[in-house]
């Protein structure tokens, strides 16, 4: 199951979110340009480090470029190869749109950085031992699709949807395209056993998730639109 687009209309532009957008994919384009080795050190550098932000581990001397508590937030622009940037980036386009118009520019900033916040903290209490930095969009995103899931349970998601060898087209409220998410954001966090799965950081999206379910009704600046089909 794969969303396109929805079919919720916007009555500003969503600056805010290009903008996310823009900076993700020209951070990106310099880690390519950093080769594999440079870009691979950069991300030890700014990447979320469970064990050395708790204090548990300590990078060499020659890595640590910032403060480790600063990473909670670099963390959230890196992005480790193309699919990784590209899905984030698409939820974040698809979703964020609506959810910046029902806050406000500012606002719809803070709450973006302070769910990309919460969700890195629980991905690090969840892996305290971790010496694998954790990078990506994700858990920030995460916070604004549990927001979208509030305002506009009833907007209508194009999908794509794999039924084994069919493919078919079908517009699905977002109430179940997302809620359908974040089940398997707590399964496969359950599977997990607190520790990364093939390099899925499960604990983080649900923190963002939540944490955007929470503070929905402290950062919209007004009463959103109601949906109507």
């Amino acid at each position: 199951m794969f969303p396109l687009r929805d079919d919720n209309p916007k009555s500003t532009t969503p600056i805010v979110t290009l903008g996310i957008i823009i900076i993700n994919v020209i951070v990106f384009f310099y880690q390519l340009s950093l080769g594999a080795r440079g870009d691979r050190v950069f991300i030890y550098e700014y990447g979320a480090i469970p064990a050395v932000i708790t204090g548990g581990e300590a990078l060499p001397q020659q890595l640590q470029a910032i403060p480790a508590q600063i990473t909670i937030f670099t963390s959230m622009f890196l992005h480790g190869g193309w699919a990784h940037l590209i899905g984030n980036m698409w939820y974040l386009w698809i979703f964020g749109d609506n959810v910046e118009e029902a806050m406000g520019h500012f606002r719809y900033l803070i709450f973006y950085l302070i769910t990309g916040l919460l969700a890195s903290l629980s991905h690090i209490i969840s892996n305290t031992g971790s010496v694998l930095p954790s990078i990506g969009a994700s858990g920030a995103i995460s916070g604004v699709l549990g927001a979208y899931l509030l305002l506009y349970p009833r907007a209508r998601v194009l999908t794509l949807i794999f039924l084994g060898f069919f493919i078919r087209l079908i517009y699905i409220p977002a109430g179940f395209v997302l809620g359908f998410w974040f089940l398997l954001q707590l399964l496969g966090g359950s599977m997990a056993g607190g520790q990364d799965a093939g390099g899925v950081a499960f604990w983080a999206h649900v923190g963002g998730f939540v944490s955007g379910l929470i503070l929905i009704s402290l950062f919209r600046k007004r009463r959103p639109r109601v949906f109507v089909e």
